[in-house]
């Protein structure tokens, strides 16, 4: 260990402690970096040991399809506890009260739609991506053309909010400057996908899974001891303490648009839908009914740590507000607002649990960010290359090669987004993703599914229009157009593009479908009830025959 703290020091990747103490008067916390550097390194030998057991393109995407119902169900509520959650949705709670609880509850609310919807249909009907799923009936190559770049912009832009997450934390635990923290970021995950494939991904999420529900667990009990166990005092001494005073407990502080609030929770419940890398996780799984239990056991591991992280994000207004060792000379709180959950660990735990959390915080970045990774490169490789270039006659040493060189390219692009979105709070990052991820994938999904009308210029369409109206939506918005580009005022005066990006996308779809008179058009209709089919009963030519 102490091998290997020397070699990061000599590489200019760790910082000295006496250079970090002349740098921020506060010394490098070593409890939390030796467990962090023992987490990389455990997590390095699964990656060997998943690379021992991945041979083909299906072990690379799928883990082989072998993992239970609660092995699923764990490793997804892996990565939906994110650092957006864990990090962002505290420390929204902490600067907003009340309001910050709309992120975990409009997540959670999203479970009952993968449940009753998508789950099994998913399972019977796909074998890599969801665009096996939409372009089953339809025409191949301009499905998984738009499905890719839909894809790829959501994986791409959530993986800025896991970034900026691990770059904050390792930035104030252990000397490094932003960018080299999210380097090392960048680099963790290349090396976790390219060799370990779907299951390195898969343990690494079940265990920092695991650690966090434990920790979490950990922290709001010493929080709630430290109230005498009264939910009530805690909620009275917030409101004592805080900037905002009784308001933090109303609702309006955050978001006090209804066309906003309406908007953000849409996208957070239809998003969740529609991001890749979780649909990517019920192919993991034996049938449809494993998939259907995977959503039972994450619905409840999800729900059971939102209702943790209200007493942390509380807990914190009162423990962490009010403590200036929290606090640089400026009064702002020492790593930024993000920071709060890390800062609340420490004072319920002192300078060992801290470097607990420190490392399971960063182990629930690598997990999310080697998923995210995942989905975006089997978005290039299966899809684009294997699919539409190579017309399915690829091999599967060839597809992994590719995938290989994708994730390296996807790191890179992350790094860059993590750098250029430093400022911005994680969960709010999250929630615009989101958004996107309803307005590009769910629309065409859910129609593909349940719609027998849609035909592959619908779908290109709604696609298109889903994806190219939320991203100009968010650039003009006051999230991107004000914060990031300093204009004076937005173009697009509402912070959550969903209402109008979502609503859109399911318009082009249903009005470029039902317009399509052509050959094709009845053809893709008329295949509707064998995907129906296919979808409630897993019986029928696999989509894998077809492309």
């Amino acid at each position: 260990m102490k091998a290997l703290t020397s070699l990061l020091l000599g590489a200019g990747l760790l910082a000295s402690p006496l250079a970090f103490a002349a740098d921020s008067g506060r010394p490098l916390n070593w409890t939390a970096i030796y467990m962090f550097l023992a987490f990389v390194l455990f997590t390095l030998g699964i990656t060997r040991w998943a690379a021992l057991r991945t041979r083909s393109t299906a072990d690379f995407y799928t883990a082989g399809g072998g993992l239970s119902g609660f092995q699923n169900g764990l490793a997804i509520a892996g990565d939906m506890i994110s650092a957006a959650s864990f990090l962002g949705i505290s420390a929204m709670m902490f600067m907003n009260g009340y309001d910050g609880l709309l992120y975990a509850l409009g997540v959670l609310a999203g479970w009952p739609i993968i449940l009753f919807l998508i789950a099994e249909r998913l399972r019977n009907l796909g074998k890599y991506t969801f665009a096996d799923v939409v372009s089953y009936r339809l025409e191949q190559s301009p499905i998984r053309i738009t499905a890719a770049f839909g894809t790829l912009t959501v994986a791409l832009l959530y993986l800025v909010a896991q970034m900026v997450g691990a770059g904050k934390l390792i930035e104030l635990l252990f000397g490094l400057s932003y960018l080299q923290a999210v380097l090392l970021v960048g680099v963790l995950m290349v090396f976790y996908v390219t060799f370990g494939g779907m299951l390195a991904t898969t343990w690494v999420q079940i265990i920092k899974a695991v650690l966090l529900l434990s920790g979490t667990s950990f922290m709001a009990f010493m929080v709630l001891r430290h109230f005498g166990f009264s939910t009530e005092a805690m909620f009275a001494a917030a409101t004592e303490v805080h900037a905002k005073g009784s308001a933090i407990m109303a609702p309006g502080g955050l978001l006090s648009n209804p066309i906003d609030a309406i908007s953000l929770a849409l996208g957070m419940m239809f998003g969740t839908a529609g991001l890749p890398h979780i649909l990517m996780r019920f192919f993991t799984v034996s049938d449809a009914r494993e998939a259907r239990k995977s959503v039972f056991y994450a619905t409840g591991f999800i729900g059971y740590f939102y209702l943790l992280l209200i007493v942390v994000g509380f807990g914190a207004i009162v423990m962490v507000g009010t403590n200036p060792e929290f606090r640089d000379a400026a009064g702002a709180i020492i790593g930024g607002g993000n920071m709060v959950a890390v800062h609340l660990s420490q004072a319920v735990g002192g300078s060992l649990f801290l470097g607990f959390i420190s490392a399971v915080a960063f182990a629930t970045i690598l997990a999310v960010v080697a998923g995210l990774a995942l989905s975006g490169a089997s978005a290039v490789s299966h899809d684009l290359y294997a699919c539409v270039l190579r017309k399915g006659k690829a091999s599967e040493r060839e597809e992994m090669r590719v995938s290989r060189i994708a994730t390296l390219g996807i790191g890179v692009l992350a790094v860059i987004l993590g750098l250029l979105f430093e400022s911005q709070n994680i969960a709010f990052l999250s929630g615009l993703v989101l958004a996107i991820a309803a307005s590009v994938n769910f629309p065409v999904l859910f129609l593909s599914m349940f719609w027998k009308g849609l035909t592959t210029r619908g779908a290109v369409a709604g696609s298109l229009a889903g994806l190219l109206s939320a991203i100009v939506l968010l650039v003009l918005s006051p999230a991107v157009w004000v914060n990031v580009l300093h204009h004076e005022t937005p173009l697009f005066p509402y912070a959550n593009p969903a209402l109008f990006s979502m609503t859109l996308a399911f318009f082009s779809a249903w009005l470029l479908s039902v317009t399509d008179t052509s050959e094709r058009a009845r053809q893709e209709r008329g295949r509707y009830l064998a995907q129906f089919i296919r979808s409630m009963t897993g019986i029928g030519a696999s989509a894998a025959s077809r492309h």
